[in-house]
């Protein structure tokens, strides 16, 4: 039987997350038998940006949400949004340039209400520099950027800092890039994979427009990737994780995270050096002790943060849009 001794305490952590900590020790084995004791802090944390100025999410409700990005002002599905609008839907309608119609499980298209550039460009600054991305309408409702994961791009770029320069870092499943933007910056030598060579070149004029250089670009499947690295002997100081909840993976048929999760970290933990960090975002409903349960597993860290990506509304809902967990 296991032990642990719990202590529960809150405060405001880093400028864009509302921790609420556990630190636990944990007594592990048979207390009739010989044990081991292993010392873990896990923190349960709501992940909340508070640094953007050129997004917001004005209001959510009824299965939809009301973004700003930069000047142009969205109304996009969401289906965590289960409560009643804050705002009137007038003031919804008056205020957006467009709104995204589904026309089936995973595409459908704009109603445009204003004229929207066919693209446009937003920032976010970090303190060494500011990341740049290029936003456009896309046919699966999205636009370029998960503004939630802006919390993200802190925590890498603090880790990437405790380590020497030019510290090896992995993104997995790494859509537009903004993971990649904030490890770069900071000074990290980052090696980007996604399986889709458009969203790859997407990436690429992101880093271009933040003014940066020297990513390594992989259009490749992460699984067969980091398998492949595992095999030359690779090892990286930090890696970031993505992964879709289901999907086709090239050569490999269908993804499922729930099936495939498991042989991922397994994978991913044979190329990491053994005080590498891990960030892992989920948007699919697993729980997160759950995912708290597969890193202590194959990782072993010494400390875990694990909970919510959470934005707030101008009305004030707390929109949780998926799940995230850092160890180290």
């Amino acid at each position: 039987m296991n032990a642990c001794n719990t202590s529960l305490r809150r405060f405001r952590g880093e400028p864009d997350v509302d921790l609420l900590f556990l630190p636990m020790t944990c007594k592990l084995g048979n207390p009739d038998e010989n044990t081991t004791f292993r010392t873990m802090e896990s923190k349960m944390t709501r992940f909340q940006p508070l640094g953007w100025k050129s997004y917001e999410l004005i209001d959510s409700g009824n299965g939809e949400k009301l973004e700003r990005f930069g000047d142009v002002i969205l109304i996009r599905p969401e289906v965590t949004a289960i409560w009643p609008k804050g705002l009137p839907q007038s003031e919804w309608k008056s205020s957006a340039h467009a709104k995204f119609e589904q026309t089936d499980a995973r595409t459908g298209k704009w109603k445009q209400y204003k004229n929207i550039p066919t693209t446009w460009n937003i920032g976010y600054s970090m303190k060494k520099g500011t990341l740049r991305f290029n936003l456009k309408l896309t046919t699966f409702k999205h636009v370029g950027i998960f503004p939630e994961q802006a919390t993200n791009w802190h925590f890498i770029a603090q880790q990437v800092a405790k380590r020497e320069k030019g510290a090896k870092i992995l993104n997995l499943f790494a859509y537009t890039g903004g993971a990649s933007l904030a490890a770069k910056a900071a000074g990290a030598d980052v090696t980007h994979v996604d399986s889709i060579k458009q969203v790859v070149n997407w990436t690429r004029e992101n880093m271009e427009s933040s003014k940066l250089d020297g990513i390594r670009w992989v259009v490749d499947d992460a699984l067969t990737f980091v398998q492949r690295e595992a095999k030359r002997g690779n090892k990286y100081h930090g890696v970031i994780m993505d992964p879709p909840s289901y999907g086709n993976a090239p050569g490999k048929g269908k993804w499922k995270l729930e099936d495939q999760l498991n042989e991922l970290l397994s994978a991913v933990s044979q190329i990491v050096h053994h005080d590498s960090f891990l960030v892992l975002n989920t948007y699919s409903g697993l729980a997160n002790a759950t995912l708290e349960t597969l890193v202590t597993h194959y990782f072993k860290p010494k400390h875990i943060e694990c909970g919510d990506l959470v934005l707030q509304s101008q009305t004030e809902q707390y929109l949780a849009t998926g799940s995230c967990l850092r160890a180290w």
